[in-house]
């Protein structure tokens, strides 16, 4: 986990509450092809932000007179070129030993014609569960491939699939995946997000209090 949030963010573990850090990893591509120019991760240890290298001191300045992140977001938005964007914040989870619960899909190719629009752009190989009778798209799960060792979860359920328990399975399965590869699995939601919350409990992904927190991509 260290490894792959060293990469992320370009430092881990923060030496403070949270240390300000200048990457070029902020100006490059990510995962889908977009730019985020902000990503921050706290446990309750401390926590690190990473920014283009250009604007980290600026903004380590604004952080060591506010001391208080939320206060400070909108000076940071406009100091990075996103002043119409406000920051995000979300329940940031991860496991090493996801549920051993019995595999509810199959994975296919992302461009599978079958494949919900949702899903395309996670690229590579993505996890459905189909209905049997009808082949239907019942749920499923894409992977952020953020580097070679952290791998980001995203799961959608169809409205007249949901309370059978796929989601769960579905992570717990890609999960067991991600480890397999050498990676590790992460899982995000909003912190009032209680179905995504129950389906993290229930997949192995418990609340560190750890928190993800930064401004939202844009195509590059």
């Amino acid at each position: 986990m260290a490894e792959h949030l060293a990469r992320w963010l370009g430092k881990w573990p923060g030496a403070g509450d949270l240390d300000i850090v200048g990457s070029p990893g902020r100006t490059l591509p990510g995962w889908n092809g977009a730019i985020y120019p902000a990503m921050g991760v706290r446990s309750p240890a401390g926590g690190v932000l990473s920014v283009p290298p250009e604007h980290a001191e600026k903004v380590a300045e604004l952080y060591a007179e506010a001391r208080d992140f939320d206060a400070i977001a909108p000076q940071v938005s406009a100091l990075l070129g996103y002043q119409e964007r406000g920051f995000y914040t979300a329940v940031y989870r991860w496991s090493i030993r996801p549920a051993q619960s019995a595999d509810a899909g199959s994975w296919v190719a992302a461009d599978d014609p079958r494949v919900p629009a949702w899903l395309r752009p996670f690229g590579g190989e993505v996890l459905v569960a189909w209905d049997p009778d009808t082949g239907a798209y019942l749920a499923g799960v894409g992977l952020k491939r953020h580097d070679d060792r952290g791998r980001e979860l995203a799961v959608v359920t169809a409205s007249e699939a949901r309370g059978r328990g796929l989601a769960r399975r579905l992570v717990a399965q890609a999960a067991r995946r991600v480890l397999d590869e050498g990676a590790v699995p992460t899982y995000l939601h909003a912190r009032d997000n209680r179905a995504s919350a129950a389906v993290a409990d229930a997949a192995g992904f418990p609340d560190r209090g750890w928190t993800a927190f930064g401004l939202s991509g844009r195509e590059g």
